[in-house]
C-alpha cells in the first residue's frame, strides 16, 4: 500500500507528511500481523530482502515454464514462506522489529530444512510409502511445531489453537464420548498423514498459494508500483468527488476499485482510509462514521470481481468450479453491497446538509483518464484470458506482465528497474500471510479427512437445527463469525467449507451457493463487533470509538448479511441457470431493493423516516432483493408508498414540513 500512503501525504509538507506516514505504519502493525514485520537494514536488511526476491522469480519461473511435482512444488513454497517468517516476524508482537537475533536464523534454517527433506529425499519417501523411518517421524514433529510456530508470528494465536486442538482430537478420539468419538491415532501416525500426504500441510490450501494466489499477491504489488492507488484515488474524486458528501463517496468507489488488487480487509482501510478518512472529517461526518465507510468498503475489496480474496481462489479449487465462474457469481451480490454502502453514504450527507468538494479542486475525469487510463490494461487482460479458459496461474502470470508493460507507456506511470525489484520484496512478503494460513489450514484439513470429522460435523449441525434450512444457516453464520475475530478469511473459508458447508448441502443448497455463503459470512468477520479488526483500524485514523465504529461499518454493510440468505434460496442471485432478460430484472429490481433497505437503515431520505416507514422500506427492500416476481410486485409497492408519502410530507401535504425535514 505504499502508493496509496505515498498520495495520503501528498498535501502535507515536511515534517507532518512524515508524520503522517510514521502514524499509518503504526496503525497497520497494530491492527494487521501481517505488517509487524521488522524493517531491516544493512547487510543483513539485504540478505532477507535477496531472499524475499527469490520466492518471488521461483514462482514466476514455474508460472513461466510448468510447476514441479505437487509435493515437490509446496515444500519449496513453504520453506521459502517458512524461512521469511522467522526473519521478519519477531517470537512476540513487541518485540524489537529493528534487528535480528540469532535463534530466529537458526528456526529460520530449521523451518527450511523441515520442509526441503521432502525435496531432497522425494524418491526415497516416495519409495518407503506408509513405512517412514524414525527420522521421518522427527522431522514431520519438527514440521508440525514449526508451521504452527510460524503461524502465530505472522497471523496469530486462534487459528494455531483451532490447529492443536484437531490435533489433540486425533490422538485422543477413543476416549471421547457420543459421536464425536474415533478409534484414535497414535501420534506417528497423525505426523505421517499431516507431513508425508497431501492431505494435510502439503493439501489442497498450501497448494493454491503455491500456483496462483501467491502470484495474484505479485500482480497487486506490481500494479501498486505503477501508481495504480493514486490513479484509483484520482478517479474517484473526479468521479464523485463534487457530489453531496464527496469524499466518503470517493472512499466507497477508490475502495471497490482496490479490491481488485488486494484481498486485506485491514491494508485497504488504513492503505486509502489515510486518504479518505481525513477529507471526510473535514467535510463534516462523524468520525465513527467516517471509519466506518472506509472499513466497510475497504472490506468489500474480497468479494469483489475479477480479482477476489484469497478464500476466492480457494472456493474454485475445492467446489471444482473455474474461478471465471466464481466471479462472475459474485458480481450481482458485489454490486449489491457497494450499492448499499453508496446509498447510506449519499442519504447521509443529505441529512447533515453536507457538500461536495469544488470541482476547480478536482481532476478532470478525463484527464485522469487521458494520462492513466492505461493501468486498467492488466485488470482487463486478466477478465480476458480468465474468460478465454486460460488457468488463474497463467492469467496472473501474463497480468504482471501486461502491469510492466503498460506501466511503460507513459513516463508519469513507468516503473524502474528499482521499482520491478521492490515488486518482487514487497510481493513475496505480502504472500507470507497467506502461506502460513493455507498451511496451518491444512492440518485442519488433515485432521478432518483422517477421522471423519467433517460428515460427523456436517450430521451434527442439520440434527442440532432438526433439518431446517433456516436455522442451519444461522448456526453456519455464527461460525463464521466467530471464527473470523481471529482467524483470517482463508483459513476460515477453509474450516467452514469443511465443517459447515457440507451441511447445507445436506439440505439440497447448490454447492456454490453453499460455500460462497460461508465465504460472504468470513469476510464480514472483519467488520463485525466484537472484535473488527479492519473497524478498528479505520477507527485509529479517524480518532474513533472503535466498537461504535464496528457497529456502523455493520450497518452500511448490510448488504452483505442479507444476500447470502437470499442467494442460498435463490441461487438466481448468483447468475446461475438465468437467461438476459431474468439478469436484467433481477439487476434492477435488487438494487432497488437494497436502495430501500440502505434507506430504511439510515433513517432518512427527503426527510427523516417514521418507524412505520422504514419498517415498510426493509420488507420491501429485502422482497426486491429475493429474485420473484410476486415478491417484486410487493416490495416495490412497499417502497413506492413510503416514497409518496415522502414526497408529500416535504410538500407540505403531510404532517410534517419542509422545516422539520430541516
Amino acid at each position: 500500500m505504499a502508493e496509496l500512503r505515498g498520495g495520503a501525504t501528498a498535501a502535507g509538507s515536511g515534517s507532518d507528511a512524515a508524520e503522517e506516514r510514521i502514524d499509518i505504519d503504526e496503525v497497520l502493525a497494530r491492527y494487521d500481523r501481517e505488517s509487524a514485520y521488522r524493517r531491516l537494514r544493512g547487510p543483513v536488511g539485504a540478505a532477507v530482502a535477496l531472499l524475499a526476491i527469490a520466492f518471488s522469480v521461483f514462482q514466476l519461473y514455474t508460472a513461466a515454464f510448468g510447476v514441479f511435482d505437487a509435493r515437490i512444488q509446496r515444500a519449496v513454497h513453504l520453506a521459502f514462506g517458512m524461512a521469511l517468517v522467522y526473519l521478519l516476524y519477531p517470537a512476540r508482537r513487541s518485540g524489537d522489529r529493528t534487528r535480528l537475533v540469532w535463534w530466529d536464523v537458526a528456526l529460520a534454517l530449521a523451518a527450511a530444512a523441515s520442509s526441503l527433506y521432502l525435496v531432497v529425499f522425494y524418491q526415497e519417501i516416495v519409495l518407503r510409502a506408509a513405512m517412514p523411518t524414525r527420522v521421518d517421524i522427527v522431522v514431520a514433529l519438527a514440521a508440525l511445531v514449526l508451521v504452527l510456530e510460524a503461524t502465530r508470528r505472522v497471523v496469530g494465536w486462534p487459528i494455531v489453537i483451532i490447529g492443536m486442538g484437531f490435533i489433540a482430537y486425533a490422538l485422543a478420539g477413543r476416549h471421547l464420548p457420543g459421536f464425536f468419538a474415533h478409534r484414535g491415532f497414535s501420534l506417528t501416525q497423525v505426523a505421517s498423514h499431516l507431513y508425508f500426504t497431501t492431505e494435510g500441510i502439503f493439501g489442497i490450501p498450501l497448494g493454491v498459494s503455491s500456483t496462483f494466489i501467491f502470484l495474484f499477491i505479485l500482480f497487486g504489488a506490481f500494479l501498486e508500483k505503477t501508481g495504480i492507488g493514486r490513479f484509483f484515488i484520482d478517479l474517484a474524486n473526479a468521479v464523485a468527488g463534487w457530489a453531496s458528501g464527496g469524499p466518503a463517496k470517493v472512499a466507497v468507489i477508490t475502495s471497490a476499485l482496490e479490491g481488485t488488487i488486494s484481498g486485506s480487509s485491514v491494508a485497504n482501510t488504513v492503505g486509502s482510509g489515510s486518504f479518505t478518512i481525513p477529507m471526510m472529517k473535514r467535510l463534516g461526518y462523524r468520525p465513527e462514521f467516517a471509519a466506518a465507510v472506509e472499513a466497510a468498503a475497504s472490506t468489500g475489496g474480497q468479494i469483489m470481481p475479477p480479482v477476489m480474496g484469497a478464500a476466492a481462489f480457494l472456493m474454485a479449487e475445492f467446489t471444482g468450479i473455474p474461478y471465471i465462474e466464481v466471479a462472475k457469481s459474485a458480481a450481482v451480490p458485489a454490486l449489491l453491497y457497494f450499492t448499499g454502502i453508496f446509498i447510506a453514504v449519499h442519504y447521509e450527507a443529505k441529512r447533515l446538509g453536507l457538500r461536495g468538494l469544488p470541482r476547480k479542486d478536482l481532476p478532470g475525469f478525463w484527464s485522469v483518464l487521458a494520462s492513466r487510463g492505461h493501468l486498467f490494461l492488466p485488470l482487463v487482460g486478466i477478465i480476458w484470458l480468465l474468460l478465454e479458459g486460460s488457468t488463474p496461474m497463467k492469467a496472473a502470470f501474463y497480468g504482471i506482465v501486461l502491469a510492466i508493460g503498460a506501466s511503460m507507456v507513459h513516463p508519469s506511470t513507468r516503473m524502474s528497474w528499482r521499482d520491478f525489484v521492490a515488486a518482487l520484496e514487497q510481493g513475496a512478503k505480502g504472500a507470507l500471510g497467506v502461506v502460513m494460513a493455507t498451511a496451518a489450514a491444512g492440518i485442519i484439513i488433515g485432521v478432518v479427512t483422517l477421522t471423519g470429522l467433517g460428515l460427523k460435523l456436517a450430521s451434527g449441525l442439520v440434527e442440532l437445527a432438526r433439518g431446517n434450512l433456516l436455522l442451519t444457516m444461522l448456526s453456519t453464520m455464527v461460525t463464521s463469525l466467530i471464527l473470523g475475530m481471529g482467524v483470517p478469511t482463508t483459513a476460515n473459508y477453509v474450516i467452514t467449507s469443511t465443517i459447515a458447508a457440507p451441511a447445507l448441502l445436506r439440505l439440497g443448497v447448490p454447492l456454490l451457493a453453499a460455500h460462497m455463503f460461508v465465504f460472504y459470512f468470513g469476510v464480514v468477520a472483519d467488520i463485525t463487533p466484537p472484535v473488527a479488526l479492519a473497524a478498528y483500524a479505520g477507527s485509529g485514523i479517524a480518532g474513533s470509538n472503535p466498537m461504535r465504529t464496528g457497529v456502523i461499518a455493520t450497518r452500511l454493510a448490510v448488504g452483505a448479511f442479507l444476500v447470502p440468505y437470499i442467494f442460498v434460496m435463490s441461487p438466481v442471485l448468483l447468475l446461475q441457470d438465468v437467461h438476459l432478460l431474468q439478469v436484467l430484472q433481477m439487476t434492477f429490481t435488487s438494487l432497488a431493493g437494497m436502495f430501500a433497505v440502505a434507506v430504511a437503515l439510515g433513517g432518512f431520505m427527503r426527510t427523516h423516516l417514521t418507524v412505520v416507514e422504514r419498517v415498510m422500506l426493509l420488507a420491501g427492500g429485502v422482497m426486491m432483493i429475493d429474485p420473484g416476481l410476486v415478491t417484486d410486485l410487493i416490495g416495490v409497492g412497499l417502497m413506492a408508498a413510503v416514497v409518496a408519502r415522502q414526497w408529500l410530507a416535504t410538500r407540505g401535504y403531510g404532517s410534517r414540513s419542509v422545516a422539520a425535514a430541516r
